[in-house]
């Protein structure tokens, strides 16, 4: 492999280029990973935003954090692995920086330095027979996973997910896969109804046309409040990011429900906390991953979820990608193609 790599970096608020850098040098803890697949995700559109994961940092930061390849170089103190897998690279953790999050690292490239590869918990074969694509979903799979983990649901539960964008429709299929039949997906986007019913929601809601609260009433039941009757909803996926609909699900929630909040919300979120008190509501954060990594690429293995993915680009078409993430908001999983 050359010393230099294609890697998409940002340079500055607005401002990101394909650029040639130098690839490290491998130590002796490390990994080499020759990168087939990489998604983008909602996050990187906020760092090229704000030119850097909260602003403009020293050097150019290089995105990516949801990739697949191929190892082919190790270091000498990594015995586990071995050149020529088929791995998910797991982006990382905060004492050796994260991959694509700010780290000199990032998967919208051709090949990738996986630090300290030897410690066991950042590379993780896939079967040979897995495409690339669908092992590149493992990160946001372990994302909407986590983001099911936190509800706290067991398989008698009624659910609502809000947003049906690629974490919510990763929640969705982790809820069918545990046994959960009551899904309910609330998305305006037609497309992302639709994924969502392939990939299990037993029912979506428009909330452009439809009264939401009615609706899930009308789906899961009622149950009685201090201010009224409610949806029988026991468990709520906020995936949407929009203050205002996470606002209506904390007033609108029923006695002991759970909620979990795995989109990103920059602005404060106006909270009715006397709710919360009389209803006994859970708020929860989500962010990133199950204990278990390995999860997600397990579910993976058990489920198709091909129609996750509506659009594909070479890594030379960066910014193609990068556009129709931002201006389409009917897409479901972009993904980057890598030296294929």
């Amino acid at each position: 492999m050359s010393s230099t790599i294609k890697q998409v970096r940002v340079h500055g608020p607005g401002a990101v280029s394909l650029d040639r850098v130098e690839l490290p040098e491998c130590g002796p803890r490390d990994a080499v990973v020759e990168l087939r697949a990489c998604g983008i995700c909602g996050s990187d559109l906020g760092y090229i935003r704000l030119g850097g994961v909260a602003g403009p940092g020293p050097d150019p930061m290089p995105l990516g954090h949801e990739m697949s390849g191929v190892i082919t170089i190790v270091g000498s103190e990594v015995t586990d692995l071995r050149p020529g897998q088929c791995v998910v690279v797991h982006p990382g953790r905060d004492d050796i920086g994260r991959i694509g999050n700010g780290s000199p690292e990032g998967g919208l490239a051709d090949a990738v330095l996986v630090r300290d590869a030897a410690a066991g918990d950042r590379l993780f074969p896939v079967p040979d027979d897995m495409p690339f694509e669908i092992a590149a979903l493992a990160e946001p799979v372990a994302v909407g996973m986590h983001a099911v983990d936190q509800a706290d649901l067991a398989p008698d539960d009624a659910v609502a997910v809000f947003g049906c964008g690629p974490i919510g429709l990763a929640a969705i299929a982790t809820l069918a896969d545990r046994g959960i039949e009551r899904i309910v997906g609330i998305e305006p986007s037609a497309t992302r109804r639709r994924l969502a019913e392939a990939l299990g929601a037993s029912a979506t809601i428009d909330p452009t046309t439809d009264d939401v609260w009615k609706q899930l009433r009308l789906l899961h039941g009622t149950t009685p409040t201090m201010s009224g009757d409610t949806a029988a909803t026991t468990g709520f996926i906020e995936a949407s990011g929009a203050g205002k609909v996470l606002s209506d699900i904390i007033a609108n929630a029923g006695r002991g429900s759970r909620i979990s909040v795995v989109a990103v919300h920059y602005a404060p979120v106006e909270v009715n906390f006397l709710h919360v008190l009389t209803s006994e509501l859970t708020i929860r954060g989500s962010i990133e991953y199950p204990p278990r990594f390995r999860d997600a690429i397990d579910l993976l293995e058990r489920r198709d979820l091909t129609p996750l993915i509506s659009h594909r680009f070479p890594l030379e078409s960066i910014d193609d990608a990068l556009n129709t993430l931002k201006q389409n908001r009917e897409c479901g999983k972009i993904l980057i193609e890598i030296n294929q």
